[in-house]
């Protein structure tokens, strides 16, 4: 299983940009499929959470200005970030959890991607 993040990168405030999560490995098995981010110095919390049927869910930090989304196809996961501001620099990460209820917790993730760098300056 591997999961590979990219799309990251260096904005100026008030600019928008997507990530991309390509899943590999994971055959007919469904996920829930979230997005995390990690700041120097600062624990891991979760920005958005999609479940194995399109149901979305965000932390109300991001909740307007972030939207998740998947292309089953492509085994591709997207996050759309609008807005951005200097707080949101941080390193992204994609993760998969075998959980029905696809909640925002680290304990629950069984894969992480590598992360992509995201700096609003």
């Amino acid at each position: 299983v591997q999961l590979v993040e990219s799309g990251g990168g260096l904005v100026r405030p008030g600019v928008s940009l997507r990530l991309s999560c390509v899943a590999s490995g994971f055959g007919d098995s469904t996920y829930c499929m979230t997005w995390w981010r990690q700041a120097p110095g600062k624990e891991r919390e979760g920005v958005a959470g999609i479940d194995s049927d399109g149901s979305t869910s965000y932390p109300s930090r991001v909740k307007g200005r972030f939207t998740t989304s998947k292309d089953n196809a492509r085994n591709t996961l997207y996050l759309q970030m609008d807005s951005l501001q200097p707080e949101d620099t941080a390193m992204y990460y994609c993760a998969a959890a075998d959980d029905l209820v696809c909640r925002l917790d680290p304990t629950v993730v069984n894969y992480w991607g590598q992360g992509t760098q995201v700096t609003v300056s």
